[in-house]
């Protein structure tokens, strides 16, 4: 009954759980209150029915215990007996006009709590005094859902003989096979099949029953349904199918059986995505990856944004995967609808060991991106110092200038301080991102701190716009002009005034945790604007 300790509970419950009969009867006659309630509104009734000792059960219903009462979650002693499973107490409570329709607070009746705890004989006793077995629990499941999910084919059986509906829904509309399905009761499965179940049920998301062994690792189950015929490449709601779903969830037994099985290795979601894209993407999916390279899975299928499944491990930081992937034909520079290659996501995202990976086997790290952006752009902007430095590297600074020219160029072709499509340098990128180490490594490199993008904004203007107080402190410091207006007359010094980030909040009108939440998110603001 999950009481802490039997001391808490009072003297008349005490004594039940002690079974001591006498004890019981010693304290009604010195009118211990029959009905006395525990800290989770819990009768003797409760107790009795829970412990299944029959004459003190007598004893307590003679003496005119509420059949009915309800705890907290709103438990009669009938649902209490129903889940140890006693069907000698159940029927003494019958008898004494318990109510099989009452509900707990997720509205499950004795019934569903019977099936659930593979309680076959309080089931047996119930189904007759019931209109419907198929009433619905808060989640919209039977007791026949119950039952299945207990996996016990004896109780599944009987409700089926006493009229339980094959085909009811719960509120994400799973019938009790999906639940058979994704638990791997397999013989639970074969018995609804034989009774009428339709095999090709669909819940409210478009999981069939394949989708949904495949899900959980349920090898045997997903055996027995490529056997019965199941459609092997059947898409959901989404687009994916069985075998994407393996592939996410890194269920490689699942994965091998399917492909072996003839499953469709290059086949899109709703969103272009291949299996090959999610073994990519999921944290388990390196053996699903293997497989589908190894069984002609497209290296090169790009998604409906343009994204081939090296984007999606660069995007995730999937070393080992883009490894395999680049060993396979991957496309080193392939690019997305955007214009980014792989080494402009990993650069987005922070990934320094797979920028190296991707470097070596040839990225270009002089290609543009989005907005005519680099690899370099994007590491500043989202302040990945490492990467920075990595992409640095790629090409040592000439130690001398060209005498046709005053840039400084990477021995890589790039030129650090070439812009994006709006006039915008690495150094801009930087500032606007506030990593002062990112801005020094650009500044030592090389990038020209006056260099204006297409509206006559400096670094030092970005800076100051998004409150970046030690980037500002920089490059004024390595020579920034705190005077130069753009093309509206703004100096770096309007942009602080009209920057919200300088303005200091009252040290009572938030606490630091809601305050240090909405830097972030104002941060997180900045940098996507600046894209």
């Amino acid at each position: 009954m999950g009481i802490l300790s039997i001391t808490d509970q009072p003297t008349l419950v005490q004594a039940i759980f002690s079974r001591d009969v006498e004890e019981v009867r010693s304290l009604l006659s010195q009118k211990e209150n029959i009905n006395v309630l525990d800290q989770e509104r819990r009768t003797p009734l409760h107790a009795a029915a829970y412990v299944g000792d029959v004459p003190i059960l007598q004893l307590l219903l003679m003496s005119g215990a509420n059949v009915n009462a309800k705890d907290t979650l709103w438990l009669t002693p009938l649902h209490r007996a129903a889940a140890s499973r006693n069907e000698k107490v159940l029927g003494l409570l019958l008898a004494h006009s318990a109510d099989v329709n009452a509900r707990d607070k997720l509205w499950q009746t004795p019934l569903h709590v019977a099936a659930a705890n593979r309680a076959t004989k309080c089931a047996e006793a119930l189904a007759p005094l019931l209109s419907s077995l198929n009433v619905a629990d808060r989640s919209g499941r039977s007791a026949l859902h119950h039952a299945v999910h207990s996996g016990h084919l004896e109780t599944v059986n009987l409700l089926l003989n006493k009229g339980a509906s094959l085909n009811v829904c719960d509120k994400k509309e799973r019938q009790p096979l999906h639940w058979a399905a994704f638990l791997g009761h397999l013989e639970v499965l074969k018995l609804l099949v034989a009774r009428g179940a339709d095999l090709s049920c669909k819940d409210r998301k478009g999981y069939g029953l394949l989708h949904t062994a495949a899900a959980s690792g349920q090898i045997e189950v997903v055996k027995h349904l490529l056997r019965m015929g199941a459609e092997i490449d059947e898409p959901n709601a989404f687009g994916n199918t069985a075998l994407h779903i393996a592939c996410y969830l890194g269920q490689d037994a699942v994965a091998i059986e399917l492909v072996n099985a003839g499953a469709n290795v290059n086949q899109p979601n709703d969103k272009g995505f291949t299996p090959l894209h999610v073994a990519a993407v999921s944290t388990n999916g390196a053996l699903c990856l293997e497989l589908l390279v190894n069984n002609g899975a497209d290296v090169n299928y790009q998604s409906k944004e343009g994204k081939s499944p090296l984007h999606m491990a660069a995007i995730h930081g999937r070393f080992t995967r883009s490894q395999i992937l680049i060993q396979n034909g991957s496309e080193i520079d392939c690019a997305d609808k955007f214009g980014n290659t792989p080494l402009h996501v990993a650069a987005r995202y922070g990934h320094e060991l797979l920028i190296s990976t991707l470097m070596t086997n040839g990225a270009d790290t002089a290609r543009r991106g989005i907005h005519d952006m680099f690899p370099l752009h994007l590491a500043v902007l989202f302040g990945f110092s490492d990467c920075c430095r990595k992409l640095l590297s790629s090409g040592q600074l000439y130690s001398i200038v060209s005498s046709l020219s005053n840039e400084h160029v990477l021995s890589a072709g790039l030129d650090i301080n070439t812009p994006d499509s709006l006039g915008r340098t690495c150094l801009h990128a930087a500032a606007s991102g506030g990593n002062v180490e990112c801005l020094n490594l650009l500044l030592s490199s090389g990038a020209d701190l006056r260099r204006r993008d297409k509206f006559g904004r400096t670094p030092l203007h970005y800076a100051a716009a998004n409150g970046s107080y030690q980037c500002a402190v920089t490059l004024v410091t390595a020579g920034a002009g705190v005077n130069e207006a753009d093309c509206k007359g703004c100096s770096p010094l309007h942009y602080a005034a009209a920057s919200d980030t300088y303005r200091r909040a009252e040290p009572h009108t938030a606490s630091s945790h809601d305050a240090e939440e909405d830097e972030l998110l104002k941060e997180s603001r900045r940098k996507e604007a600046f894209l």
